[in-house]
């Protein structure tokens, strides 16, 4: 931790989570400590799921659970 308040990510685990200069992190305060999660570009997530679901499935999925919740 630097006087500034900011905090050094071995560089193991910057490459293994993709973290680069300007990622966002999620900072979340658990019972055994700090949490820091890398929060993804939602950009770079688009198209990630092509072709893996049908949209009527899809459908059919949501108006199940809509049926539960009510």
């Amino acid at each position: 931790m630097t006087r500034k308040g900011q905090v050094t990510i071995p560089a193991g685990y910057r490459r293994k989570h993709n973290i680069r200069e300007g990622s966002r992190m999620l900072v979340e305060e658990t019972e055994r400590g700090v949490l820091f999660v890398p929060v993804p570009d939602l950009l770079s997530l688009a198209g990630v799921d092509k072709g893996k679901y049908d949209a009527k499935e899809m459908r059919a999925r949501l108006d199940e659970l809509r049926a539960r919740w009510h």
